[in-house]
Parts: C-alpha cells; sequence; structure tokens
C-alpha cells in the first residue's frame, strides 16, 4: 500500500497474511504535501511534483514486486485540501487501475485503531495517531475501538496554526482536546502513541538514556518519564535538538509540535502510562485483509511459531516440550505458562547456525524479531532461554540487555528452563519419539528424571550432568530413574 500523508509518503509492501506483519520493502520520502495548507487551502504545488515523481517509482517497484493487492491510502491533507481532487486525478492518471481511497478522519482513526489492536490485543485506554495534519483518537476498552475523533493538531497544521510559536501552540491544543470529553475516560490507563514524530521522540529517548533494545515498538514510559522528555524537547532550540542523540534531521522542525500534542494529550487522558506502537493505520490496512481465524491467533505465539517453522526441524516438538516441562512448573500463571509454550517453540531454532555461535545467533534472532505482539520483557526472556538451552556462559557479553529488561526472579526462570529444555534435546536429539521414553516431574524435594529401558535413551554423563544443573537451578535434588520392561 502507498501511505499519502500530510509529510510523507510511503511504499509499504507485505509478504503473505501471516498474524505477524512483515514488511519485506518498505521506503519513506518526507515531502511536506500539507505545508501552507492552514493558510492557502491548497497542497503545497512544490511537494506535487516532488510526490508525483516518487509515486511513479513506488508504482514500478510495486509491479515488479507484484504487490497485490495495490491501493494508494491519502490522509488529512488531500480529504481537506481544495486542489486536493486535481490531484488526486493527475495521481490516477500515472497509476492506472490503482485504487486511491482518500479517508475520512474518522475511519483514518479505526484504521489505526486495528493496526495498534494487531500488537497490542487486549489494549485499554487511549490511542493517539499524530500525523502531519490531524490528530487521531480513538477509545479501545479491552482490546475494541470504541468511540474515535479526528482533531485539526497535525504537526504541520498546529506549527502553521500557531505561527510557529510553541506557547501558542500548547493553547490550540487544549482547546481541542477540551472538545473530547472522552478523554478522560484514560485516566491511569496507557495511552498508545502512533506517527513518526512521536517515534522519533522515542527513538530520541532511548538514544539518551542507553536503553538496551533500539525497538520503538512497545517501548514503555511512565508518564512522568513522557512529560519530562516532551518538556525538554519543547523548551529546546533547533541547535540544541540538532545536537541530541537519536534526533532526526528531517523532523527537526516538527519535534516541539508533537511535544506540545503529547504533553497536551497526558493532561487531557490522565494516563499512567504511555506505550510507542510502530504499527498504526497502514498495519490496520493490512490487518483487514487477513482471515478472521489468523487475526485472531495469540501474536506471541503465532511469532514463536514462525520462528520455529522457518529456523527449526520438527514443529512436532515443541508441544511434545511443552507437555514434558508442564509437571516441573505447574506452580506457574497464565502468563509465564505462555512464555513458556514460546520458549519451546523457538528453542531449536539455531539447529542450522554454526555450533560455535548457535546461542549468540538464536538470542539475536529472538530479541530482534519483528512479532508485533511481543513487549520487551517477553523478548528478553524468550532470548535468555534461547541462549541457555544452546549452553551460553552466563555472564557473556550479548546477553547483557536481559540483566536491564528482566528482574533477577525472571532470569531464575528463564534459567532454570533453559536447563530444561537443554536436558530434552540431549535426551532426544530434537525428536518427539525419544522424548516420549522420559518423564520429568517434582517429587517434594527431589527432580526425578524417569527414562523407560528400550527408547534409546539412557542416563549417560552428559545427562546426568544437566539433571543435575537443572536440579540446582530449582534447589531440588536431582535423582534417575530407569524403567524395564
Amino acid at each position: 500500500m502507498v501511505d499519502l500523508g500530510s509529510n510523507s509518503v510511503r511504499l509499504v509492501i507485505f509478504e503473505g497474511l501471516g498474524r505477524n506483519p512483515q514488511a519485506i520493502f518498505n521506503e519513506k520520502a518526507v515531502l511536506g504535501l500539507g505545508r501552507g495548507l492552514q493558510s492557502t487551502g491548497r497542497l503545497n504545488e512544490e511537494a506535487i511534483a516532488q510526490i508525483l515523481l516518487v509515486l511513479d517509482r513506488y508504482h514500478a517497484v510495486a509491479r515488479a514486486m507484484r504487490a497485490d493487492p495495490l491501493e494508494v491510502v491519502a490522509t488529512a491533507a488531500v480529504r481537506d485540501a481544495s486542489n486536493g481532487p486535481e490531484f488526486v486525478a493527475a495521481l490516477q492518471a500515472r497509476m492506472p487501475g490503482v485504487p486511491i481511497r482518500i479517508l475520512a478522519g474518522e475511519t483514518e482513526a479505526e484504521l489505526s485503531a486495528d493496526g495498534v489492536l494487531l500488537g497490542f490485543p487486549g489494549a485499554d485506554g487511549i490511542l493517539g495517531d499524530l500525523g502531519g495534519g490531524s490528530l487521531e483518537l480513538v477509545r479501545l476498552e479491552a482490546g475494541r475501538a470504541s468511540r474515535a475523533a479526528s482533531l485539526p493538531l497535525g504537526v504541520i497544521r498546529l506549527a502553521e496554526r500557531a505561527n510557529g510559536d510553541v506557547v501558542r501552540a500548547r493553547a490550540i491544543a487544549e482547546q481541542e482536546l477540551g472538545r473530547t470529553p472522552w478523554l478522560a475516560e484514560g485516566a491511569g490507563r496507557d495511552l498508545y502513541l502512533v506517527g513518526g514524530a512521536w517515534r522519533a521522540m522515542a527513538r530520541m529517548h532511548i538514544a539518551q538514556t542507553g536503553y538496551p533494545l533500539a525497538i520503538v515498538h512497545h517501548y514503555v514510559l511512565r508518564r512522568e518519564e513522557a512529560r519530562d522528555m516532551a518538556g525538554v524537547v519543547m523548551a529546546a532550540s533547533r541547535r540544541t535538538l540538532e545536537r541530541m542523540a537519536g534526533a532526526p534531521q528531517k523532523r527537526l522542525g516538527d519535534l516541539p509540535f508533537a511535544a506540545v500534542a503529547l504533553r497536551r494529550l497526558l493532561r487531557a487522558t490522565g494516563a499512567g502510562r504511555v506505550v510507542f506502537s510502530a504499527n498504526g493505520l497502514r498495519e490496520g490496512w493490512y490487518a483487514r485483509m487477513l482471515p478472521p481465524g489468523i487475526r485472531g491467533e495469540e501474536p506471541l505465539l503465532a511469532a514463536s511459531q514462525e520462528l520455529a517453522w522457518r529456523w527449526g526441524r520438527d514443529p512436532g516438538l515443541p508441544p511434545a516440550l511443552l507437555d514434558w516441562t508442564d509437571p516441573v512448573f505447574a506452580d506457574q500463571d497464565s502468563i509465564q505458562r505462555a512464555l513458556r509454550e514460546a520458549a519451546c517453540w523457538v528453542s531449536d531454532i539455531g539447529s542450522h547456525d554454526h555450533p560455535e555461535y548457535r546461542a549468540e545467533q538464536a538470542f539475536l534472532r529472538v530479541l530482534r524479531q519483528h512479532g508485533v505482539g511481543l513487549d520487551h520483557h517477553a523478548r528478553a526472556f524468550l532470548a535468555l532461554v534461547a541462549a541457555l538451552r544452546y549452553e551460553a556462559e552466563p555472564n557473556a557479553p550479548y546477553l547483557a540487555p536481559t540483566r536491564v529488561l528482566l528482574d533477577v526472579p525472571t532470569i531464575r526462570r528463564a534459567e532454570s528452563l533453559g536447563a530444561a529444555l537443554r536436558l530434552a534435546y540431549t535426551l532426544c536429539g530434537g525428536t518427539p519419539a525419544l522424548l516420549a521414553g522420559t518423564t520429568l516431574r517434582r517429587d517434594g524435594s527431589r527432580l526425578v528424571l524417569r527414562l523407560a529401558a528400550g527408547t534409546g535413551v539412557f542416563a549417560g554423563e552428559s545427562v546426568l550432568r544437566r539433571v543435575e544443573a537443572l536440579g540446582a537451578t530449582l534447589g531440588l535434588e536431582a535423582v534417575v530413574e530407569v524403567a524395564r520392561g
């Protein structure tokens, strides 16, 4: 699809129709189509010529990659400009047969909500999608979108309405947001932020704080952290912004007004946290093409299964591993069990890598995967389990992010699960048939590994060493029993 916004135009081509959208082509041009719209009522004539040229390229790329369906989706600038129809006609002449859809404000908000809910299925709070021309707002209630509104508070439009004055922009934003009283329902809940300018602020915060994972999606700030960040950006001169780590040169002029919108939105909603989403309108467009069965899949499990199908050996083993580890981890809550199930799916993804690098490759592959439903905690936990399953050294430098992203009890759970999976693979060689000849259980203060004679498994030195290591992580005495005949 082509996302034709007030500030930028972007072509995104997705591969297939899986639960986790996989963009295999993503190119953006920041051209400011909506600059000057507030004063002239017209699209930026200089940008029009550039955009038509860029869209010639996008059309050629899409045809070469056999993208189907292909659609141009236009937002605030095109729908509000007096010369919008003329521009669309020129565009249609250059892209014959390609649908061009001009979204109403509430439709734009609903698509953004669909995209966010693809990554946050149980989202509850307020969604804000900040573009160049408008700010879309949606009330999310336990994974469902209810009320929606579109306000003329995009970064370009807000700057022009305020004549570049940040103080005046604050008053404008406060007045506009005051016309949407249901925003107050976000008190104490999450504020989900979508849009390039807000993502740029998140990247700056990540760079300046030394946060160990450069992934904006699911990046979380407490209310006061977000408020302080916005305050710094609002007060900074352009020269100061240029010197800030992670600051995007093409968005420097927009950042103070994005910060104004964030501060006023925090005040209007009373949100307790800010959660950044890389998903938005484009992913919402994609989500609406998914069959209901796929769209309804649990995203953590779907992402883990995708990794297993791509990099693992036997898709029948992960369910067997989950059953095999159940008796040892029976006290886990539903969230911990879901993470264990996902860990079983990713536990064999290093099988095709060089033996010396399996642990590190598995760790990085999981930590940096594209799965839209994985928060940073889940990424770190699954990556650590995968590395430990391949006998990573606990103090290996590449494991450092887990010491920041996980607390000590969670690290201990990862160590126990990693040790259990390492033992399982030692016993079964990655095959469900051999695993079926073994059981693992707690028996009071003992960890009992039971082996069935004649099934191809036996208590060799490596098995004894690994069952003892697992017992040590659980604080249990390890015992091996052999069942005969």
